[in-house]
């Protein structure tokens, strides 16, 4: 029986670079356009929900906005809403804040759960248990 042969590996070529993908490139003057000059914020937290007013977006709003407007038919965190336009949220609060201006959209509180159960529901769980 003969032991089996190694052979010597050569070195490995790196493979030449590929180019980045739509999403990975980040340009920052994009986004400087997209935000615009002014950068005002309105006081939007990330889970504050928006809603849209208006169904079709108006002739002069941006293709960002028109994006938004279609997402927000039904209501979004302004975190999900980042996350589905693959923008900051920082860019995004600048563009709602120029849509509520507008009033385009309507930003809506979170939805707060109470910090306490309700006392009777509890009895009325725990005495339908016992009932069991």
């Amino acid at each position: 029986m003969t032991p089996p042969r190694r052979q010597r590996r050569q070195p490995q070529q790196d493979p030449p670079p590929q180019p980045p993908q739509e999403g990975e490139r980040k340009n920052p003057e994009r986004l400087y356009v997209v935000a615009g000059p002014d950068g005002e914020r309105a006081a939007l937290d990330l889970v504050t929900l928006i809603v849209a007013c208006v169904e079709d977006p108006p002739p002069s709003a941006t293709p960002e906005q028109a994006a938004l407007l279609r997402l927000c038919s039904a209501p979004l965190s302004v975190a999900e809403l980042s996350a589905y336009l693959n923008l900051p949220c920082s860019v995004v609060t600048v563009l709602l804040t120029e849509m509520l201006t507008a009033e385009l959209v309507q930003a809506r509180a979170p939805i707060v759960r109470q910090a306490l159960p309700d006392r009777s529901l509890l009895e009325a769980v725990m005495h339908g248990l016992q009932r069991l």
